[in-house]
């Protein structure tokens, strides 16, 4: 029930009821990805392409792949088990603003451990 509120009336948490029945009308399902995002392509005319993500909404969560297909740079659809090379790493989405932010490897913990002051307006110096 929490769902179906959330498609109603939100559009960030996943799709929207308007994208639900466009994609049961118009959309064919071309793939998934490792993440569980869901490509379609319409069927109508072959030309619009859209994804549903499997949780929150993140462009960041599309992989390099599926990324060239999705704005048309390629036609053919990304397959899963065509041998990736060993140096190549997974896709991970973009954590900046999440608790998972990337910090070099010398840096400071991620704990909010300042080792200055920060100015305010009321400190007198």
């Amino acid at each position: 029930m929490k769902n179906f509120f959330l498609e109603i009336f939100t559009w960030w948490s996943s799709q929207t009821l308007g994208t639900r029945i466009y994609t049961l009308l118009n959309g064919k399902l071309v793939g998934t990805d490792a993440d569980g995002n869901k490509y379609y392509l319409n069927k109508k005319n072959g030309l619009n392409r859209w994804v549903i993500y499997n949780g929150q909404i993140d462009a960041s969560k599309i992989n390099a792949d599926w990324h060239d297909w999705i704005h048309s740079r390629t036609n053919e659809i990304p397959k899963d088990e065509i041998k990736k090379k060993s140096w190549y790493k997974d896709h991970e989405m973009n954590n900046t603003g999440t608790e998972n932010f990337y910090t070099p490897k010398n840096s400071a913990s991620k704990k909010n451990n300042k080792s200055y002051e920060s100015w305010s307006p009321e400190s007198k110096q």
